[in-house]
């Protein structure tokens, strides 16, 4: 089974927590990537936001908590996520040089109803949880 770790990236707005969301092609997911044979869930996860983004800075406000997704890709395939706050709004989508293009084609900062329409039905534990935590600010 392939293990997959990303970050849950919130800000705090006016108005309310706002969650960022990243689109390759018609695909909304959350900043994540493949963990690397013996590299920790969490430094992948620190290191995906950083290369997708360019956000160094997140806080670990919840602690070193996660959530994963049910298997996907036909059960080869988990998503571990974290939850993390950054101050950072404009990020940039840099070329990846595997790809010669950015990964990403679009990000997008969202409120919990718009997150929950984008994102696709298997981040829904996920979501459900982020939300739980932030909004009950432990």
């Amino acid at each position: 089974m392939e293990l997959s770790a990303g970050v849950v990236v919130v800000r705090r707005e006016e108005g309310g927590w706002r969650y960022l969301l990243l689109r390759a092609y018609r695909n909304w997911d959350f900043p994540k990537g493949l963990v690397q044979p013996g590299e920790d869930p969490l430094a992948t996860a620190r290191r995906e936001v950083a290369e997708e983004t360019g956000i160094r800075e997140l806080h670990l406000r919840w602690g070193e908590v996660y959530q994963e997704t049910e298997p996907y890709r036909g059960g080869r395939k988990v998503a571990r996520y974290y939850l993390a706050e950054t101050p950072q709004r404009d990020l940039e989508l840099p070329v990846s040089p595997e790809l010669g293009r950015p990964e990403h084609h679009e990000y997008r900062w969202v409120d919990f109803r718009e997150l929950s329409r984008l994102a696709p039905e298997r981040l829904a534990p996920v979501i459900e949880w982020a939300r739980g935590m932030v909004e009950s600010g432990s």
